[in-house]
C-alpha cells in the first residue's frame, strides 16, 4: 500500500471483493432496485420484538449471506470492521458477538460503508488479514427514535428530509479470488459549513462529498472521464443538486450523467414518505453491495468511485444548537473476473 498525494491510498495488491450481502426491508424491496438485493423482508420487525433487534438481525443476515457466497465460515474472518447509527454502535457490537470474529467497531455515520471497506482493503493489502469483513446497517424506525422523534409521535417533516433505509450491507475482502478489485481509497476530512437542521442532511453532507471526490482526482491525477460511475452515498435529490453546483463552481468539474446518488436510486420518488430520497448507513451499503456489484458482474460497469457520506451529529449536539460536521470516504472498485 502507498499514499498518493495527501489523502489517497493505493492498494498495490488490489484486494478482491470476494462476496457481498445486501438485505433490506419492504419499502426498499418495493423500490426500483428491489430485484438486486439478496433478501427482501416483508416486515420491518424482521420477526423480532423490537426495531433494534430487527436491525441487529439485518446486520447478522448480511454478514452470513456474504460468508455463504464466499464459502467461508465466520471463524475464517480475520477481522470484522462494522458500525451503525445507534448509541455505542450496539447493532455492530451485538452482531459481532453473534459472529464471534475479531472486531473493530466504527462510527462514521452514513460514511461507514466505505470507511469499513477501505480499512478492510488496507488490512488485507498490508498482510494483516487473509479475509476481512466490512459491514454496516440502519433501520428507519431505530434512526427516527435515535435522532428525531419516536415514530408514534407523527412529527411533520419538510420535503428536504430523507428516509432512512432499512437494511444492511456486508462485503468480504480477500487476498485472492474472483470478483472486483479494490484499488484505491480516498479518506475524507471533516467539513462543516454551518447547517444545523437534522432535516437538511443532503445539504450538510454535499460539501464533504465534493471535497473528497475532488481530492481523489487531484491525488490520482485521474479525470471523471476515467470512471463509468461516480456515486455518492445519500445526498438525495437536494444534496445531489448542491454537489453538482459545487463541483462546477468551486472545482471546475462537470461530472455529467456518470454522477449518481444511492439515495436517489433506491426509492421511487412517488413512494410514500421517502421525501427527497434515502439515507442511513445501509443506503450506500445495499446499493453498492447489491445493485452496483451486480452491474459490474454483468459487465455494465468496469470502474466506479463510491463516495459514502456521513453526518457526524448526535441528538445532544443538535439540541444544543451545534452545526453538523460531515465526512465522506471514497473507494475505487474495478471489475475483475467472475466464475
Amino acid at each position: 500500500m502507498g499514499l498518493i498525494g495527501k489523502q489517497t491510498w493505493e492498494f498495490k495488491s488490489q484486494p478482491v471483493l470476494v462476496a457481498s450481502g445486501a438485505v433490506v426491508g419492504p419499502k426498499e424491496g418495493a423500490g426500483p432496485l428491489g430485484q438486486e438485493f439478496d433478501t427482501v423482508h416483508p416486515d420491518n420487525y424482521i420477526g423480532q420484538d423490537s426495531w433494534e433487534k430487527a436491525e441487529r438481525r439485518l446486520f447478522e443476515e448480511a454478514c452470513l449471506t456474504a460468508l455463504q457466497k464466499a464459502n467461508l465460515q465466520a471463524q475464517q474472518i480475520d477481522v470484522l470492521y462494522g458500525g451503525d447509527l445507534l448509541n455505542q454502535i450496539v447493532t455492530a457490537n451485538f452482531g459481532a458477538r453473534t459472529l464471534g470474529t475479531p472486531f473493530l467497531g466504527l462510527f462514521g455515520a452514513c460514511s461507514t460503508s466505505m470507511e469499513s471497506l477501505a480499512l478492510a482493503a488496507m488490512t488485507v493489502d498490508a498482510g494483516f488479514a487473509t479475509h476481512a469483513l466490512a459491514a454496516t446497517s440502519s433501520h428507519n424506525s431505530t434512526a427516527e427514535r435515535q435522532f428525531r422523534y419516536p415514530t408514534e409521535y407523527g412529527g411533520q417533516k419538510p420535503p428536504t428530509a430523507q428516509c432512512t433505509v432499512t437494511g444492511s450491507g456486508a462485503a468480504i475482502v480477500g487476498k485472492s479470488g474472483n470478483g472486483p478489485r479494490i484499488t484505491h481509497a480516498t479518506i475524507g476530512k471533516v467539513v462543516d459549513l454551518g447547517v444545523k437542521s437534522p432535516f437538511e442532511m443532503g445539504p450538510a453532507m454535499a460539501p464533504a462529498a465534493v471535497d473528497t471526490i475532488a481530492r481523489h482526482f487531484k491525488d490520482t491525477g485521474r479525470t471523471p472521464d476515467e470512471y463509468d460511475l461516480i456515486i455518492t452515498g445519500d445526498l438525495a435529490r437536494v444534496g445531489h443538486k448542491i454537489a453538482e453546483e459545487l463541483f462546477e463552481r468551486e472545482e471546475g468539474l462537470f461530472l455529467g450523467d456518470r454522477f449518481k446518488d444511492c439515495g436517489i436510486l433506491i426509492f421511487d420518488p412517488d413512494q410514500s414518505e421517502v421525501f427527497s430520497g434515502g439515507s442511513g448507513c445501509a443506503c450506500c451499503a445495499v446499493v453498492t453491495y447489491g445493485h452496483l456489484l451486480k452491474r459490474m458482474e454483468r459487465g455494465e460497469l468496469n470502474r466506479i468511485l463510491v463516495c459514502a457520506t456521513g453526518a457526524l451529529l448526535s441528538p445532544l449536539s443538535t439540541q444544543q444548537g451545534e452545526s453538523i460536521p460531515c465526512v465522506a470516504h471514497a473507494v475505487v472498485i474495478e471489475r475483475g473476473e467472475w466464475v
